[in-house]
């Protein structure tokens, strides 16, 4: 009998970190595909370490209750993996682009992936796949329904530009040009050398139009005799 439950035990110990593994692919996946830090691999240690943990912390509150005969907390464990995990994503996180702060939706997808094994560790399997699937649609689905229907500030994407201009050129008239063409501006400064202007800063586009496009846009400006770009996103 005792050998039966026992058997039963393992075999749902295996379902969940099986489950766990699934779920932790399925999030870090879409991180991939992006070429984005803490990807698939990571995801999916994080899911099942957070599984085992949950059912380790969970099993030995009820094992070892009885044994020092005061009730134990099962979410213990659970609490400090939480903890655990922000240190991971604060490290993503501090990964700069320059100017930018990247690794915010890696570093949230590393938390969820913890979250996830919680859950299923914790015996909740039609929650955490209502969590799984929640999360992909934030990410995947909600992003191109809002560049879609939403404001145009959700469909524009941020380019770090630096021109070198020549310093007769009326600076004024050059911005209102760039402008016209569609580009507009986020951030710019202004440093004035021997011989030209330096203007380096950061503009805004349509996420569909190509870098290589904005750079000729650019460098087709009266005046501009060198064109630096950069990709933010």
């Amino acid at each position: 009998m005792n050998h039966t439950v026992d058997l039963t035990i393992k075999n749902e110990v295996l379902i969940k970190l099986i489950f766990a593994a699934i779920a932790g692919l399925v999030i870090g996946l879409e991180r991939e595909l992006k070429g984005k830090p803490l990807g698939l691999k990571t995801c999916q240690i994080v899911s099942v370490m957070a599984c085992l943990l949950t059912i380790v912390s969970y099993e030995s509150a009820f094992l070892y209750s009885k044994e020092y005969s005061r009730p134990m907390d099962p979410g213990r464990i659970p609490s400090y993996i939480i903890s655990g995990i922000g240190f991971l994503g604060a490290g993503v996180i501090l990964r700069r682009s320059n100017e930018a702060i990247s690794g915010l939706t890696t570093a949230a997808l590393v938390l969820a992936s913890a979250g996830i094994g919680i859950a299923i560790g914790a015996g909740f399997y039609i929650e955490a796949l209502l969590g799984v699937i929640f999360i992909i649609i934030g990410v995947k689905i909600v992003p191109f329904l809002f560049e879609w229907i939403g404001p145009k500030k959700l469909s524009e994407k941020e380019i770090k530009v630096k021109l070198i201009i020549d310093k007769t050129t009326d600076l004024t008239n050059l911005l209102i040009e760039m402008k016209g063409r569609k580009i507009g501006i986020k951030r710019i400064k202004l440093k004035e050398e021997k011989d030209d202007v330096t203007i380096s800063g950061v503009i805004t586009t349509n996420k569909n139009v190509y870098t290589t496009e904005v750079y000729h846009k650019l460098k087709s400006l009266a005046g501009v005799t060198q064109v630096e770009v950069e990709n933010l996103e």
